[in-house]
């Protein structure tokens, strides 16, 4: 984050029904192949953005596109946000790599992610 504790997205995931047809049209659509392709996941870095196709939703039954924005400490970041009334969706857990995830939703239901980088 360059030096400021301001979150910023970095990183949106789309689930997707047909992981293969999404593959390549978002492939199609960035110019680039993916850097990160399994059964489970797809994703495309670039220009400093991140990119993810999930099939199905994923564990967490995503119905929409779902944008994470890094923090320097997710679990300061969670306590904010329910103290602004904010609801924990899912809780802050490890994906690999020393990477924790989190989305909370607000009052209207929107699902918000937090994403930190150990």
């Amino acid at each position: 984050m360059t030096g400021s504790s301001t979150p910023a997205i970095k990183t949106v995931l789309h689930p997707v029904s047909d992981l293969a047809k999404a593959k390549a049209v978002y492939a199609a659509l960035l110019g680039i192949a993916p850097q990160h392709d399994s059964s489970y996941y797809v994703g495309f870095d670039t220009e400093g953005q991140h990119i993810g196709l999930v099939p199905g939703g994923g564990p967490q039954g995503m119905t929409s596109p779902v944008a994470y924005w890094h923090v320097p400490d997710i679990e300061a970041k969670l306590a904010e946000l329910t103290a602004a009334g904010a609801t924990v969706q899912e809780a802050a857990h490890d994906v690999g790599g020393g990477r924790l995830v989190a989305t909370v939703t607000d009052l209207d239901g929107n699902v918000l992610g937090v994403l930190q980088d150990r």
